[in-house]
């Protein structure tokens, strides 16, 4: 079998899972079956959501199973007859067990969004604007059963921009991994690419997001705050409280030059409000907030805030000690 008519099984969940899928299909490759995760209350009226996979799969006619584990025999043998060459994993979700991985005739090849073995785990593009990184990239990996810790066959690097959050590094490494799946797959079924181990130096972890994590703490840096901004965009969001009310930072930015000289306070503190500008002090630095939503409101940019709001003075969160 040529490897423009390779059998593959595809597994993913999210919207990041998306471009993949469709550039498989797109390919020529039979994408004998899609596996995503069960369907699942989303969204504030917790009404029960199909996965983005799930979505394209069906609209793109290819037949889709959502169990809720792979781990029994049951699942395995459903997963078995579809007699896969390949099974490409973007995002999936659930653990692959060594029996799974062990089913398709050429494995199973993942498409993870960092350069591994940095950021190995659950948000390596959170963690990547978090961190400070420059650049990052996508790693098309062999799986084996630890965690991110397989083969790797190829690699894209792109540069991380200076203003560029999270959902927009997201969608650009989702095209990138998107590309690079299909000739990953041309490559290792062709046999001109082969899987080199992971760099024994080097390895990050990078853990699942908590809500929590969003909290602002103004003692930090104004560059660590903006990062926090940045890698948090579309959520969880950072936050923070003015007076009793949570708000939250949709997107700020470091100030420097003239403007930032003899404004000093205490972190938190609105230093300046005025001529459409927010500006507040930090542990390091002032950070002009650019877009803000209070409860119940959508984000508004700060020229409309203080057109109905002056804050001036007034100071936001409680430093964490």
């Amino acid at each position: 079998m040529s490897a423009s008519t390779l059998r593959i099984v595809f597994a993913g969940t999210p919207e990041f899972s998306v471009p993949a899928l469709q550039a498989l299909h797109d390919a020529g490759h039979a994408i004998v079956a899609v596996y995503t995760q069960p369907d699942r209350p989303a969204g504030r009226g917790r009404e029960v959501a199909s996965s983005a996979v799930k979505q394209r799969a069906l609209a793109l006619g290819i037949p889709v199973e959502q169990p809720a584990t792979l781990k029994t025999p049951a699942a395995r043998q459903r997963l078995a007859a579809y007699a896969a060459d390949l099974m490409v994993v973007v995002a999936y979700g659930l653990l692959l067990p060594q029996a799974v991985l062990d089913l398709p005739r050429l494995g199973c090849l993942n498409i993870h969004g960092s350069l591994l073995p940095r950021w190995r785990g659950a948000a390596p593009i959170q963690r990547a604007v978090l961190a400070g990184d420059e650049r990052t990239g996508v790693s098309i990996m062999l799986m084996d059963a630890g965690l991110d810790t397989g083969p790797e066959l190829l690699r894209r690097e792109l540069a991380i921009g200076p203003r560029e959050t999270a959902g927009e590094l997201h969608d650009r490494l989702a095209e990138l991994g998107a590309q690079a799946i299909v000739t990953a797959v041309q490559g290792w079924a062709a046999g001109s690419l082969h899987a080199t181990p992971q760099p024994a130096d080097g390895a990050t972890y990078a853990a699942k997001i908590r809500k929590e994590e969003a909290r602002i703490d103004w003692s930090q840096s104004a560059g660590a705050i903006d990062r926090q901004v940045r890698a948090f965009v579309p959520w969880p969001v950072a936050e923070t409280r003015l007076d009793d009310e949570q708000v939250r930072i949709w997107e700020a930015c470091p100030v420097t030059g003239e403007i930032a000289v003899g404004l000093h306070a205490a972190p938190g503190t609105v230093v300046r409000a005025a001529a459409g500008r927010i500006l507040v002090a930090t542990g390091d630095g002032l950070l002009e907030l650019l877009a803000v939503q209070f409860p119940g409101r959508k984000p508004l940019r700060a020229r409309d805030i203080l057109n109905s709001r002056p804050l001036g003075g007034e100071r936001f969160g409680e430093v964490i000690a």
